[in-house]
């Protein structure tokens, strides 16, 4: 028998939070007990004033999502953040909350060329995540 669904609940509202609509078993979830990204402070802070400009995006947002890029194989920065604000776990793992507007593509781009261009800091976050897990 044909069945045709008679309700749109696209504007249903209800009361949920990012981490009740976080799969327990994503991913995402394992490599956020696994890692301590608090490390990544101490190797960008040479990067950042301390006591001039405005306030930055967080660095560890900033490289959590180069990690979503490169471990879910996305194929650009803007592909990227179109992704992050479409899939929960994303701005679940950037400890972002439903509502929170994601940086835009250009503001990893633009931190990138001021501040880590030409530097080897993203290897040195890495070689860091590898030792603290050996």
């Amino acid at each position: 028998m044909l069945n045709r669904r008679t309700e749109d609940s696209r504007q249903q509202i209800g009361f949920h939070s990012i981490e009740d609509l976080m799969p327990q078993d994503h991913i995402l979830r394992d490599i956020e007990k696994a890692i301590d990204f608090s490390l990544i402070y101490d190797l960008v802070e040479d990067r950042y004033c301390h006591d001039n400009g405005r306030p930055s995006i967080d660095p560890v947002v900033l490289f959590k999502i180069v990690f979503i890029q490169y471990l879910f194989g996305i194929s650009s920065m803007r592909r990227t953040i179109r992704e992050i604000g479409v899939n929960i776990a994303y701005p679940w793992f950037l400890g972002y909350g439903l509502m929170e507007i994601i940086p835009h593509f250009t503001t990893f781009g633009k931190n990138y060329v001021r501040r880590f261009a030409d530097t080897d800091i993203f290897e040195k976050i890495f070689s860091q995540i590898l030792q603290v897990r050996n």
